[in-house]
């Protein structure tokens, strides 16, 4: 079997993986810059440390927050599909039941009238 769709498939998440952090970083520079500018007093040196030390923050937060999503949505993949196996076993026992019945049904009727 050729396997370049997976191979296709992991290089687009990767690809997409670096996107989403170059673009939180880009994110955290932006409002490292916008913090700062309410502090006037703060020398270049100063300002530079500042908006270094918050851009990393944000950096942090926004992984804990991804790693967070990524847990709470293979949680929340488990559950649903434990439900849907739990559904699919009650269709399935339905589905035999309401197929029995009637031959059950049938097999008593005839018997009862000694057909058998």
């Amino acid at each position: 079997m050729d396997d370049r769709p997976v191979r296709v498939r992991a290089f687009i998440n990767e690809v997409e993986g670096h996107l989403l952090v170059a673009a939180a970083r880009a994110e955290g520079r932006t409002a490292a810059r916008h913090f700062t500018q309410r502090l006037p007093w703060l020398t270049d040196t100063q300002r530079a440390e500042v908006e270094r030390l918050y851009a990393e923050e944000h950096l942090s937060l926004t992984r804990h927050g991804w790693q967070h999503i990524a847990r709470r949505a293979c949680q929340l993949r488990a559950e649903y599909e434990e439900t849907y196996r739990v559904l699919r076993r009650r269709l399935l026992l339905g589905s035999l039941l309401a197929l029995a019945l009637p031959l059950a049904l049938a097999s008593a009727v005839l018997r009862a009238g000694g057909m058998l």
